[in-house]
């Protein structure tokens, strides 16, 4: 079956064709592990479990590789400012290995906690320096670097197509407003980057290489693992929308100018997650929810992951918060526990096994071709969701759970039924809502639904016609 994913590079759907038929190797960037995943970081690794689990879903041998960062990313992603792991060991008074220890275990307890698909490789970035310098001397050698006190740089003047992911343009680029302190005089271009810092010498983290004591960039890390795991030219690669001007503009220039071959066929990027008033999550910014937040608000981990199911993953997902920033608590989020709702009578239906509306083959074929349509396009997940609930079928529901990742089966609860009588007021609701909605005239049928609930009556459309039962 065809996929056709949107591609970054080329802003449009493309069919996606895997350099080895068959098979798909896959690169995500991954956690800088100095302090806790926040949930809009979560978003992001979500869309790219939801990614593999439709690929094999599909049939394809997909190999997925995710990296830890645990040295050289920088405050800014413009290599300015200090390493974020140096900054963690002062706060909390350890040494960087043993932040990367702590916080590395803490975002793998999170995406189990949330059933994400543990990725087939996750590497280090400490642990990979000699491929990074490796690359960086092919580089220098190929006359695309320069040195300076302070550090190995790449020459983004010398790569013609720098800035094709983001649209950039070299000529337009200006150095932005730095503190003066941290401003390397050496540097002759304000988009060329670090790829590797020579002069820091209150780093804890130094290696031996042939530009001085030092350590990496934090940008040829990501070429370094991706290319030692899946070759010089990879299937796909992901990230969030902040990683497209900068990071994976970087790593576009110097992977292709050590290979000579392009870096990767499909870039796929996830849109952020905010808290309203168009606020994205930022630990930088002080106001970051953690999933050990939501679970202290009761909230249960897959019910956020449900939350995420409902937007495409190249929109951006509101979380309707009340959020008190004094104590780190939710003190309610609406959607999110819409979502819980609609969860537990998810788990309800599935478990009604019995009640399966698809009971000819040929009917459950052509639903499952349905909502198999709906994720090979761009991964519409969302529709994939809103297909699922429309046939109802505890089966269909079950077989797609290798994607949706709700644990469907595990947490399936039999509910004994309470026969409720229906009030004739409320069955004449029902009735003109169905008239209603005969008549397409789905504006009235919204308002009677609504008028419903307030009269504590929750309304499911099913197979076999409007079921109302008491809240």
């Amino acid at each position: 079956m065809d996929i056709f994913l949107y591609n970054t590079l080329s802003r449009t759907k493309e069919r996606l064709a895997p350099l080895v038929p068959g098979q798909i190797g896959l690169y995500t960037c991954g956690p800088t592990v100095y302090n806790y995943a926040h949930i809009g970081n979560l978003r992001t690794f979500l869309f790219e479990d939801l990614l593999v689990r439709t690929l094999r879903l599909c049939g394809l041998k997909t190999t997925w590789v995710m990296n830890i960062t645990d040295v050289g990313h920088l405050t800014s992603d413009e290599d300015e400012g200090d390493d974020k792991m140096q900054i963690a060991a002062q706060r909390e008074g350890k040494d960087p290995w043993a932040i990367a220890e702590f916080y590395t275990e803490a975002f793998l307890k999170d995406i189990d906690r949330l059933n994400l698909t543990r990725p087939d490789h996750l590497p280090r970035a400490t642990a990979h320096v000699q491929e990074m310098i490796e690359i960086n001397k092919t580089l220098e050698a190929k006359g695309y670097t320069y040195t300076t006190p302070e550090a190995l740089y790449f020459d983004t003047s010398q790569f013609p197509d720098y800035g094709k992911l983001a649209r950039l343009r070299l000529d337009e680029l200006k150095v932005a407003a730095r503190d003066e302190v941290n401003v390397d005089s050496g540097k002759r271009g304000p988009a060329d980057f670090v790829l590797w810092f020579s002069n820091k010498p209150n780093h804890i983290m130094k290696w031996e290489s042939p530009w001085g004591v030092g350590y990496p960039g934090w940008h040829i890390e990501c070429s370094a693992m991706s290319m030692k795991y899946l070759g010089e030219t990879l299937d796909i690669h992901c990230g969030g929308n902040d990683h497209i001007s900068v990071h994976h503009t970087n790593e576009i220039a110097q992977s292709e100018c050590c290979t000579g071959h392009t870096f990767a066929n499909v870039w796929m990027h996830a849109a952020f997650l905010t808290l309203g008033r168009d606020t994205k999550m930022s630990k930088s910014l002080g106001g970051f929810i953690t999933l050990e937040t939501l679970i202290a608000s009761k909230y249960d981990p897959l019910a956020y992951r449900y939350l995420c199911l409902q937007a495409h993953y190249r929109s951006e997902l509101e979380l309707k918060w009340a959020w008190n920033p004094e104590n780190q608590e939710i003190g309610s989020a609406s959607n999110l526990d819409a979502a819980a709702g609609t969860l537990k009578r998810l788990y309800e239906r599935v478990a009604r096994a019995e009640d399966e509306p698809l009971t000819e083959e040929a009917a459950f074929e052509a639903a499952k071709a349905d909502v198999l349509t709906a994720l090979t396009d761009d991964l519409n997940v969302p529709r994939a969701v809103g297909l699922l609930h429309s046939y109802d079928s505890p089966r269909l529901w079950k077989h797609f759970d290798a994607v949706l990742g709700l644990k469907l089966e595990e947490r399936a609860v039999k509910v004994e039924e309470v026969i409720v009588e229906v009030p004739d007021a409320i069955q004449s609701l029902v009735d003109e809502r169905q008239a209603a909605r005969k008549a397409k005239d789905f504006a009235r049928s919204d308002v009677i639904r609504a008028q419903l609930a307030e009269l504590g009556w929750e309304l499911a459309d099913t197979p076999q016609g409007p079921k109302v039962t008491k809240k």
